[in-house]
């Protein structure tokens, strides 16, 4: 088979299920887009010859029987989800280069020595419902239930309901044994690899994530009465925090990065001096003691802010996830393939949160990214160049002869 028109047709095909008036995607769990998409994976698994099943929650997984040692498992997929009027690579080009590589291979070498299988998870993206990485945290048996039996969708409809409605239902969260490997083919989702005129990622590590949400509370009062030695302006406050922080970063550099996303000013209005500012702050590296020391100092920083201004401030971390390395062996199967396959490529971390940092505690496992366009993603102008997305699976078809076949 030639990978070019098959990544096409598929990309294509799956690209119509849930697209939108404006040009974008919309594919969300439980919803009946999502479970076309699902169907229409399952239907290409099926006619290669793929022994297909759904799991409770919807998971969908493929698997090739290996010859010699069946019960080792290769394993590679993503996500079938999308963000609302997203683009039609994040999570779905994983899935079908994953199901083109292992028809590639099969059609060229036949039955794999070890089994191997492609998994279309349910969901990763939490765009419907406020619940992440369901897909991921079925499959690794760690799933909380009582997390998500109450929460609903913007429209008020109930998780449980939603997925009853489906045919689906809660599991029991169990870990499989036989699972040796596991790649995870993505966009970048950033730029660089396009600003550096690379080809290929070489995932190494996911970045830990800090995560707060924060108020700084001062007092509201008259703009034009309140000298400026009087006041208690909290938006004052946040400017101070913010410049001292972010110049911190730039000091220090990649792979540092932070970001103060979210900034909400009280009242509000032009004639009002700000006597409350919530704002969040987003903090991330690839070393768990240094994101824990950097976003400690942080802390203290705008602590002592508020003091010397005569604010009062609240500080709430909300997430806090440790950075997680990728499995040696698994990365350096890819990167000795993009080396005999020439292709240039970097080895790099993922600054963004995946599967993969689900599954690699749990399962050896390691990503491939392909560049993305303007390092534009969660949006319809999403795009990376069909050369490169073709080269993705032929990476990952390598990749997986070298894991399953030898």
């Amino acid at each position: 088979m030639e990978l070019a028109p098959t990544v096409k047709h598929r990309l294509d095909q799956l690209s119509s299920i849930g697209s939108d008036p404006t040009g974008g995607l919309t594919r969300l769990l439980y919803s009946d887009e999502w479970l076309t998409a699902q169907k229409y994976v399952q239907e290409e698994m099926t006619a290669m010859g793929m022994t297909t099943k759904f799991d409770g929650v919807g998971n969908l997984f493929g698997r090739i029987e290996g010859k010699d040692l069946p019960n080792e498992t290769v394993m590679t997929g993503s996500h079938i989800d999308t963000v609302v009027n997203g683009g039609n690579l994040d999570g779905q080009f994983g899935v079908l280069a994953s199901l083109t590589a292992v028809e590639y291979l099969k059609e060229k070498y036949g039955q794999p020595k070890r089994s191997l299988e492609v998994i279309s998870m349910a969901e990763e993206e939490g765009s419907r419902f406020p619940t992440v990485f369901w897909g991921s945290k079925n499959f690794v048996g760690i799933a909380d239930n009582e997390e998500v039996k109450d929460i609903k969708d913007g429209q008020g409809k109930g998780f449980v309901d939603e997925m009853h409605r489906q045919g689906f239902d809660f599991q029991e969260q169990t870990r499989r044994d036989d699972i040796v490997a596991f790649v995870e083919e993505h966009i970048e989702q950033g730029s660089i690899l396009e600003t550096e005129g690379d080809q290929i990622g070489v995932v190494t590590s996911i970045a830990g994530q800090r995560r707060y949400n924060i108020t700084l509370k001062g007092q509201a009062n008259h703009a034009g009465t309140t000298p400026m030695s009087y006041r208690h302006d909290a938006v004052y406050g946040i400017a101070k925090i913010v410049t001292l922080a972010l110049e911190r970063a730039h000091e220090i550099g990649d792979p540092l990065v932070m970001t103060f996303g979210k900034v909400v000013p009280k009242p509000n209005t032009v004639n009002v001096v700000p006597g409350e500012v919530l704002f969040t702050m987003d903090c991330r590296h690839t070393d768990p003691d240094f994101l824990i020391e950097f976003s400690t100092q942080i802390e203290e920083m705008m602590k002592e802010v508020a003091q010397d201004m005569g604010l009062g401030i609240e500080i709430d971390r909300w997430m806090d996830e440790a950075p997680v390395p990728m499995s040696e062996k698994v990365y350096q199967t890819i990167e000795n393939c993009a080396k005999s396959g020439g292709y240039k490529y970097r080895v790099m971390h993922s600054g963004a949160g995946h599967d993969s940092q689900i599954i690699a505690p749990v399962y050896p496992t390691a990503m491939i990214f392909v560049p993305s366009i303007g390092g534009i993603s969660h949006n319809p102008a999403e795009e990376t160049s069909f050369e490169d997305l073709v080269n993705g699976v032929q990476l990952l078809a390598d990749t997986l002869y070298e894991l399953a076949y030898k």
